[in-house]
């Protein structure tokens, strides 16, 4: 995030333009070094969504600033990757980006995941909390055997899969969902309990271990199945996933892991949004796109 104390001078102006997925790799090599631990192939997905949503600011020809504002449908979007090279942040090259890319948006809802240090000024450009969500992190540990009702994601039919996606997030999002669940390395598992799915998750690798998002179950005792079935043959590498406290059970299930919190953001929306089954998140899909 833009950092108000100023770098080594930059001359030229910044201009402004549609990032390409090249131009994304530089901008998760800057946000690993803030501590995010994309996943290694998360911009696939992300592009797959909505290819426009994605801005990049140059100087003289040089990256200096990014962000990102992906539209889902006609009425939600989701602000991520807010960025400022180091060494060019205090030149306001964080606030027009920022200004710009919102233009994307249109009159839709826009939700972001803020920074504890970040939210007031959030708050100042409309966004409103809703709730807090900790990144747990721990060594995979799976607490039993993975039970038969838990199967491999592509055994289950995909719109079955795009429908409880859609009950369990404020838009549909279907482009987002066929890359999400077919990435190569990403690891994507469902619960189906007499014909029905009850839940799913994905598991995919990090700079730093792995993450998991989405885990949307119907219940822990189908969260907790589902993250065994994730984590299976890790053997003890870390596993991250960021938990809404709201969600009670999803506190609960991962300190019975012993994992530990260590990165808060909040949930921010600029109005309001479709409803879902907040209680069936037990870990949200990603920061940077909701």
């Amino acid at each position: 995030m833009e950092n108000p104390a100023p770098g080594p001078l930059t001359p030229g102006r910044l201009a402004l333009a549609t990032a390409t997925p090249d131009d994304w790799r530089v901008v998760t090599g800057w946000a690993a070094d803030e501590g995010w631990n994309p996943g290694l192939r998360d911009a696939e997905s992300f592009f797959a969504q909505d290819p426009e949503g994605f801005l990049i600011g140059r100087v003289d020809g040089e990256p200096v600033s990014a962000i990102s504002v992906v539209n889902y449908g006609a009425s939600y979007a989701f602000l991520g990757f807010y960025l400022v090279r180091p060494d060019a942040r205090g030149r306001g090259h964080g606030i027009a980006t920022w200004r710009a890319a919102l233009a994307h948006a249109g009159d839709r809802t826009v939700g972001l995941d803020g920074v504890p240090a970040q939210q007031d000024n959030y708050r100042r450009s409309g966004f409103e909390h809703r709730h807090d969500t900790m990144r747990y992190v721990g060594p995979a540990a799976p607490s039993g055997p993975v039970p038969a009702h838990v199967r491999p994601a592509a055994e289950v039919g995909h719109e079955a899969l795009l429908a409880y996606d859609s009950a369990c997030y404020p838009a549909d999002r279907p482009r987002f969902l066929a890359a999400w669940l077919s990435t190569p390395g990403h690891r994507a598992f469902a619960s189906v309990v007499d014909g029905r799915v009850t839940g799913y998750g994905v598991l995919r690798p990090a700079r730093d271990g792995a993450r998991v998002g989405p885990l949307f179950a119907d219940t822990r005792a189908d969260a907790d199945a589902l993250l065994d079935a994730l984590t299976a043959g890790l053997d003890g590498a870390g596993v991250a996933i960021d938990v809404p406290e709201s969600n009670a059970a999803a506190v609960a299930l991962v300190a019975a892991r012993g994992m530990e919190p260590t990165f808060a953001t909040a949930r921010m929306y600029t109005g309001p949004v479709r409803a879902f089954a907040q209680d069936r998140v037990f870990g949200v899909t990603t920061l940077e796109l909701g």
